[in-house]
C-alpha cells in the first residue's frame, strides 16, 4: 500500500498554488489563459504578438523546475532518459496544438471557468493516462 507522508505532498501543494496564482495573475494582469502550448506556439511562430511576458512565461516554468531538483535532498527518479522525457513533451505539446489546447489551458483555466469544452478535454487526458498506465504495467509489463 502507498504511504504518503506531509513532507512529501507539501511540494506538490505549493507547486499547485503557485501555478494557480500564475494563471489567476496572467488573467487578471494580461487578459490571457495560461495555456502553455498556445503561449509557446506564439512565441516561437508568431513574428507579430512576440511579447516579453510569454518569453519570462516560458522560462519561469523551465527555470522553476530546474531550481525545485537542485534544492531538493533526493533528486527525483524517473523511469526514462531525459531525451525520451524531452521528446515525449514535444510530442505532446505537438498534439494539444493540434487539438486544439492543452491540459495547463483546459486543466487549468477552463475548468475553473466552467468551459464545457475543458471538462471534456480534462475527462479524454485523464482516461487516456489512466488507459496508458494500465496496459504500460499490466498488458505489456513495464516495471518503473
Amino acid at each position: 500500500m502507498l504511504e504518503v507522508s506531509l513532507e512529501s505532498v507539501i511540494p506538490a501543494l505549493v507547486g499547485g498554488w503557485l501555478i494557480g496564482l500564475s494563471a489567476v495573475a496572467l488573467l487578471f494582469l494580461n487578459g490571457r489563459v495560461a495555456g502553455v502550448s498556445g503561449i509557446l506556439n506564439s512565441l516561437v511562430f508568431d513574428r507579430k504578438d512576440r511579447q516579453l511576458w510569454r518569453l519570462l512565461f516560458i522560462l519561469g516554468l523551465v527555470l522553476g523546475g530546474f531550481f525545485f531538483s537542485a534544492t531538493r535532498v533526493v533528486p527525483p527518479e524517473y523511469p526514462a532518459s531525459a531525451w525520451l522525457l524531452i521528446l515525449g513533451g514535444f510530442l505532446v505539446g505537438f498534439g494539444a496544438r493540434m487539438g486544439g489546447g492543452c491540459t495547463s489551458g483546459h486543466g487549468i483555466c477552463g475548468l475553473s471557468l466552467l468551459s464545457l469544452r475543458s471538462l471534456v478535454a480534462v475527462i479524454v487526458f485523464m482516461l487516456t493516462g489512466i488507459l496508458t498506465v494500465y496496459v504500460l504495467h499490466h498488458i505489456v509489463r513495464v516495471d518503473t
